[in-house]
């Protein structure tokens, strides 16, 4: 609880609070779209680049393989329960199901590094290559929403049109986040401690302070998702949204235990697991599922999730691996 209230007090909660009450009351804040994608650019290539550095100086081993192997598998796997609890607790057709599960089995960048500053103030290690992680978890799901969306379609025709594959196989690899993400990390990799020696000045102690600026924009954009949707979300998406990033986490406790993580690389694996994507699978799912309905999974992710793990969920995360690692 007492980690809970410090989280909720903590400059990057009561930004996005803030961002989240200014659109609820209709004010003009905005933050113009130019300088939000430089924040998330910044964003991307600051957790990539320290990432690859904590790597190259912990070196490529079993726990690292088998961590990426884990993300892979939750990645992959987590769509399908969150389809199937879909399908039990609304109404939503085959499609916007599908295409919200797969936000549910990828994950969102932000609330990682959100977790990873809190470890940081906590003064809690953790597992630098959980980046790499990171990364090789946002595309499978995406995978597992269209084999759902194909699979239990009762259209004549599949809703992912086979035109579309080419162009949805480069959307997925070339993915603008998961490019900087990677590449990112490859040349902190590369470079090591001496190449963040050259550049730490700017991707360390100014990071805190575009977090909170980045996190005062997606306050906005829930905001104004959670006003023009309120109609769409009813208790039964709304308690999925809730209950889902639990599930999710569950999931990656149970595998974090499996590879013998810390109490640090536990709680970012739980919080990888819990998160949903509103970045690389949004963009996906235009290609792929042009029908899903991008006012829920978009609500949904981004209006109801992100918030739940920035309030609730990193802390909860947290005490429970620390109380299982103790």
């Amino acid at each position: 609880m007492s980690l809970a209230v410090d989280n909720l007090l903590s400059p990057l909660i009561l930004f996005f609070a803030l961002g989240v009450l200014a659109a609820l009351a209709k004010s003009d804040l905005t933050v113009p779209e130019a300088a939000a994608k430089t924040l998330s650019l910044y964003l991307l290539f600051a957790i990539g680049f320290k990432g690859g550095v904590s790597v190259s100086a912990h070196g490529i081993d079993s726990a690292l393989l088998l961590s990426l192997l884990a993300g892979t598998v939750l990645s992959f796997a987590l769509p399908f329960i969150a389809f199937g609890l879909l399908r039990v607790t609304t109404q939503l057709s085959v499609t916007d199901a599908a295409a919200v599960a797969g936000h549910y089995g990828s994950i969102s960048i932000v609330t990682f590094v959100a977790a990873t500053s809190v470890l940081e103030s906590a003064g809690i290690a953790s597992e630098g290559y959980l980046v790499a992680v990171a990364a090789i978890m946002e595309a499978p799901a995406i995978l597992s929403a269209l084999w759902i969306a194909a699979r239990f379609s009762t259209d004549a025709q599949s809703p992912v049109d086979a035109r579309d594959q080419r162009g949805l196989l480069r959307e997925i690899l070339l993915n603008g986040s998961i490019v900087l993400l990677v590449g990112a990390f490859l040349i902190g990799f590369a470079t090591g401690n001496d190449g963040l020696a050259e550049i730490e000045s700017f991707i360390v102690a100014p990071f805190k302070g575009v977090l909170c600026l980045f996190l005062l924009d997606m306050g906005l954009v829930a905001g104004r998702g959670l006003r023009s949707s309120s109609h769409q979300l009813r208790f039964g998406l709304i308690g999925f949204g809730m209950l889902m990033p639990v599930i999710g986490a569950t999931a990656g406790l149970a595998a974090a235990q499996l590879i013998g993580l810390s109490v640090g690389g536990t709680a970012l694996l739980m919080t990888l697991s819990a998160s949903a994507s509103y970045i690389a699978v949004p963009a996906a799912m235009r290609v792929a599922l042009p029908d899903a309905n991008p006012a829920i999974y978009l609500t949904m992710s981004l209006g109801i999730t992100f918030p739940f793990n920035l309030t609730v969920g990193i802390p909860l995360y947290l005490s429970v691996a620390s109380a299982v690692g103790a």
